[in-house]
């Protein structure tokens, strides 16, 4: 075999491969032989037919089966002793052959990792936030779950924040529709953010029965593109108006979320337990996000195209698979555009790039106490804990994403070893994300 090794682009790289074409014809004819032992063929008997009939039906699939093997194999140990790590897949191309030529030749253009040095995080702070769960949280999330279970009971006065409304409406942009620009019987929540600020502004006030005509501007942002930035002149009418009913903070309630005895000091120990285990992953996250970003701003290399590209397609399917659970068919063939996710599969990449030599140079990988108890941590929402541990050991692949967590962890608790870090104390609706 003959390698050489061509340099394109700071990562891109380009191998021209040249095989002794004996080598191939003599593997082609191997598998033939072994071939013709086992195949069935219409009039004769099984290990009898001629290696000529084998080869006329079978030579040039066998072939191409050759020289794949080939390529992959010649390939593989091309890269090892020219000591390149490769990123993503190669792209194969035969060299056009003459007839009778003693070579057989090929090239593969691919992208290796760039050199990482990771860079000084001495000087970057880093925030150590900190919650401690109390009464009045709890207090907050048990009117929330309340909210959730609210009843809806029909009244006849103005829509106020909080009511369910239905509404029947049509909009006009220059005097003509647009897509999504009516619809009859729609129903939303006054104060859910699911209207657009300006639209439910104008309903908020209106009675049962009453309509009104105004004006909605429409952010530039808006996913709709033919009326993005734009003002469109809607007339709405709506037609019920509903109020909320909260349960009551009594065992009926203590029974719904599971509590079999109806108590209700249980179900606020159980809230306060469950409650605790979120905000430490919510602790987790805003902590591990500032570390990722100290070490993305102090260390500079360039992604390999080909793995933002990978990245990109998992981010897309991802997308595809939470559109179908919210009721929206999405096909492979659904236009989600590749920029919609270019700047998070390039953050993504870059990181993974970036952990994996952090990793390396100091040793950070979790340790299999450290995934057991992580794995019994989450089991702990569970109703039997035990057996979702055994669910978590019974396929190594389960445990990927723990193991990635416990990774993250132990960079994380690396940095704070090295950069400033201060103690803050978040406000709870703020971690929750609620207004």
């Amino acid at each position: 075999m003959q390698a050489n090794l061509e340099t394109l682009s700071a990562l891109e790289r380009k191998l021209s491969v040249s095989l002794p074409a004996t080598d191939i014809d003599h593997e082609v004819e191997t598998r033939l032989k072994r071939l013709s032992r086992t195949v069935k063929m219409h009039g004769f008997r099984p290990g009898k037919v001629p290696i000529k009939v084998v080869e006329q039906h079978y030579g040039p699939q066998v072939r191409q089966e050759v020289v794949g093997d080939a390529m992959q194999r010649s390939f593989g140990e091309a890269v090892r002793q020219q000591n390149l790590r490769v990123a993503g897949y190669p792209r194969f191309e035969l060299t056009p052959q003459t007839d009778g030529a003693g070579e057989f030749r090929y090239s593969a253009t691919f992208e290796i990792y760039p050199e990482v040095r990771v860079g000084d995080i001495s000087g970057a702070t880093i925030e150590r936030p900190t919650l401690e769960v109390g009464d009045a949280e709890l207090d907050k999330t048990i009117e929330i779950m309340r909210k959730q279970r609210a009843r809806y009971e029909e009244v006849e006065r103005a829509a106020q924040m909080g009511d369910r409304v239905t509404i029947d409406f049509r909009g006009t942009l220059d005097g003509a529709d647009f897509p999504g620009s009516s619809g009859s019987g729609q129903q939303a929540v006054l104060g859910e953010g699911r209207l657009l600020p300006d639209f439910e502004a104008a309903i908020t006030g209106m009675k049962p029965g009453e309509t009104k005509s105004f004006d909605v501007r429409f952010p530039g942002d808006y996913h709709g593109r033919e009326v993005a930035g734009k003002t469109a002149r809607f007339e709405v009418t709506v037609s019920r108006v509903a109020a909320p009913r909260l349960p009551e903070i009594d065992a009926a309630l203590a029974k719904s979320l599971g509590i079999a005895d109806g108590d209700l000091g249980k179900m606020r120990a159980e809230i306060k337990a469950n409650l605790e285990r979120e905000v430490k992953g919510k602790l987790r996250s805003r902590q591990r996000d500032q570390v990722m970003q100290a070490l993305l701003d102090a260390t500079r290399i360039e992604a390999p195209r080909s793995l933002v590209q990978i990245e990109i397609e998992r981010l897309q399917a991802g997308a595809r698979q939470e559109l179908a659970m919210r009721g929206v068919k999405a096909t492979q063939e659904t236009p989600l555009p590749a920029d919609l996710f270019e700047q998070q599969a390039t953050r993504r990449v870059t990181l993974g790039i970036i952990l994996g030599e952090l990793v390396k140079m100091h040793l950070l990988h979790p340790k299999p106490e450290q995934v057991r108890k992580m794995v019994e941590e989450q089991a702990e929402s569970y109703e039997r804990p035990e057996e979702v541990v055994k669910w978590f050991y019974a396929a190594p692949e389960r445990l990927r994403d723990i193991e990635s967590a416990a990774l993250e962890d132990n960079v994380v608790a690396w940095a704070l070893g090295v950069a400033k870090v201060t103690d803050r104390t978040l406000d709870f609706d703020d971690l929750m994300g609620r207004t």
